[in-house]
């Protein structure tokens, strides 16, 4: 993997960080307590002095791990985040994963409605699947949820705000042009905190996380931010192999990020 310039990265997530806070009127963000959207809530209080400005959402389908919902409650006391534990159904839907996909869109639709938001942060990278390598920065999605992947405007942030559909929303993606190795790199040089998972016991470790029924764990030995750097410079295993929904056909997880999945 390249490592690419973190303060470059910093500086253009932050901008758009603190762009989407300025332009749009009621802003959440996804936050899985992976360390991805940890990763971004870190950058969005560099970005405001210390301070998450916005609230943050967990689809929560109740079969998360344990050590999931303990970190959870951990950072969003010591960061004093304004928490919003929406809850998913788990049951058959298009994927074939009842904990995941259209479920958690429909608990994320539920949220988005009762408290208004008419943007939506979300810490995914256009590295981690051929599907969200078609996202952009700024991405509306129409009252359904719909992202019309194949037709996308240009990205200004201007038209964005004043154009937008009245029921609709934006996704906004700080994080897009980060690589994994890049979010461990900002992990170490920051000191995020990560939730405990992503290190090695008994020799297995998750390197990409989802719920209890989805995610297996990897072998690895790396016990710490510095072994998992150095397992990634040498490995040739995908990052989200150990996600069950990832291993199914390209096409299911299109259809899904039309309709709305994270």
């Amino acid at each position: 993997m390249i490592k690419q310039d973190m303060d470059e990265l910093e500086e253009k997530s932050t901008f758009v960080i603190r762009e989407a806070v300025s332009k749009f009127r009621d802003v959440a963000a996804l936050w899985s307590m992976g360390k991805d959207s940890t990763t971004m809530l870190a950058l969005a209080r560099k970005a405001f002095l210390g301070k998450v400005p916005f609230p943050v959402i967990h689809i929560d389908n109740g079969i998360d791990f344990p050590e999931t919902y303990q970190f959870r409650e951990e950072l969003a006391k010591r960061w004093k985040l304004d928490l919003i534990v929406a809850e998913s159904e788990i049951k058959p839907e298009m994927s074939g994963f009842s904990c995941c996909g259209e479920n958690k869109t429909v608990a994320l639709k539920k949220v988005m409605a009762e408290y208004g938001f008419d943007a939506l942060i979300v810490s995914i990278r256009r590295d981690e699947h051929g599907v969200r390598a078609k996202e952009r920065t700024i991405s509306p999605r129409d009252k359904d949820f719909k992202w019309n992947y194949k037709d996308q405007p240009a990205e200004l942030w201007g038209d964005y705000s004043s154009k937008l559909d009245e029921k609709g929303h934006v996704r906004v993606h700080p994080l897009l042009d980060f690589n994994e190795i890049d979010v461990w790199n900002y992990i170490k040089q920051e000191k995020i905190p990560i939730n405990p998972l992503y290190y090695s016991r008994a020799g297995r470790r998750y390197r990409s996380l989802g719920c209890t029924h989805c995610t297996s764990s990897i072998k690895s030995e790396a016990k710490n931010v510095d072994d998992i750097i150095r397992e990634l410079e040498v490995t040739k295993t995908e990052e989200r192999s150990g996600r069950d929904m990832d291993k199914e056909k390209l096409y299911v997880m299109e259809r899904l990020r039309a309709l709305g999945y994270m």
